[in-house]
């Protein structure tokens, strides 16, 4: 394993806030888990840092990163489909490129989403109707023992936008996807497109903040409710699609924060719903 001590961890957030953190660990090696998971007190999986809002100050905290585990093997190959696991540090949208070339079909509609595997399995990441579960079998995880286990699909429990994996605490290693044929090209462009045409990616940000309550959007009360370009500091609910909130260049972790709870406050006095966030946050304590 590699291990980076006192590492600024808002180079590692989508959103780019985050204070000084203990330690990154980048695990090279599956037998590094054990290992790393008891000798530590307090760890976290980060992913690529795409939906995780980071703490200011000093993190104790022990960042665990499996960028090194981006493999893809075929595990069995029949007429109607393919078994192709995908280990947890891929980025989406290589494995799309993947799906691509191997004309694989399934997971078209979330192209361009800004993630890893394993961070869109562990929170069952989705988009337009389309939920990474949808093409899953099974899941690799690494449970807080630093024991490793594969579980069928049937044997986990998802719903929209987390996952009895999120909610334990464990750490995907790599998931098994069965994928049927006939990729879909000119519809992960246009996801692809609509996504840079919505979406204010010209700043940090973390993409959806808020899950969709059922029935309606996120991003339309936010709107119905005047909050549009609300700021604090240089947190701003985005113009272009209001369930963004983006650093115009020098936000705190506390000017998120309060963002997040104005709009929850305003949201559920005009319409009395509550709105619940979709990233994580991840506080010092």
């Amino acid at each position: 394993m590699r291990i980076l001590k006192d590492v600024e961890m808002k180079e590692y957030s989508h959103m780019k806030v985050g204070g000084t953190a203990k330690e990154l660990i980048f695990i090279e090696d599956r037998n590094e888990f054990k290992e790393v998971l008891s000798t530590r007190d307090r760890v976290y999986f980060l992913g690529n840092g795409t939906n995780t809002l980071i703490d200011d100050g000093y993190l104790d905290i022990s960042f665990i990163s499996l960028k090194n585990f981006q493999n893809i093997t075929v595990e069995e190959k029949t007429d109607e489909y393919d078994l192709v696991r995908v280990e947890a540090g891929l980025d989406l949208d290589d494995l799309i490129d993947y799906m691509e070339k191997n004309d694989y079909t399934g997971l078209e509609n979330i192209t361009g989403i800004p993630g890893s595997v394993g961070g869109l399995v562990n929170m069952n990441g989705g988009a337009y109707g389309t939920e990474i579960f949808d093409c899953i079998e099974e899941v690799e995880i690494c449970d807080s023992e630093g024991e490793i286990r594969k579980l069928k699909k049937s044997e986990l429990t998802f719903k929209y936008r987390t996952t009895e994996i999120k909610e334990k605490k464990w750490i995907v290693v790599s998931a098994l996807f069965k994928f049927k044929r006939g990729f879909d090209k000119e519809c992960a462009e246009d996801k692809r497109n609509q996504r840079e045409t919505k979406h204010p990616l010209d700043y940090p940000n973390l993409g959806s903040t808020f899950k969709n309550p059922e029935g309606t959007f996120a991003a339309q009360l936010i709107s119905d409710a005047g909050l549009k370009e609300y700021r604090v500091g240089d947190a701003q609910v985005a113009f272009k699609h209001p369930n963004f909130i983006i650093n115009l260049g020098n936000a705190k972790f506390s000017d998120v924060m309060e963002v997040i709870a104005h709009v929850k406050k305003v949201v559920s006095e005009k319409f009395n719903i509550n709105l619940e966030t979709e990233i994580i946050i991840l506080k010092n304590n």
